[in-house]
């Protein structure tokens, strides 16, 4: 990959978690407030069903979630093996892929 996709994804990798930090921070906080409530997670999955707001969160949590993490697996892979070029490349965008086609299905799910 050319050094100029490199910094692009650099940028895409700090800008994701940029999104993602108070995405998860929102995230831990209404799971220990439900916890604690002791809600189960079927009471809340009722109270979440036809949620715009939570789809809309959750969503955008999994689209920065399915940029992020596959740039950082490809970066320690990197680092840790010998495996380079495109294949490399192509599993961490299936890797990204698989995010968002799971992640989708979870956010379904919830709302």
């Amino acid at each position: 990959m050319s050094g100029r996709a490199e910094v692009w994804l650099f940028i895409a990798q700090r800008a994701s978690a940029f999104v993602l930090a108070p995405l998860v921070i929102v995230h831990l906080a209404t799971m220990i407030y439900a916890i604690q409530g002791g809600l189960s997670a079927e009471e809340i999955l009722a109270r979440t069903q036809g949620s715009g707001v939570w789809g809309a969160i959750y969503g955008l949590f999994v689209l920065a979630a399915a940029i992020h993490a596959p740039i950082g697996v490809r970066s320690i892979v990197r680092e840790m093996t010998p495996w380079r070029g495109r294949s490399l490349d192509l599993a961490a965008v299936l890797f990204g892929v698989l995010i968002v086609v799971l992640g989708v299905k979870a956010v379904g799910a919830l709302v």
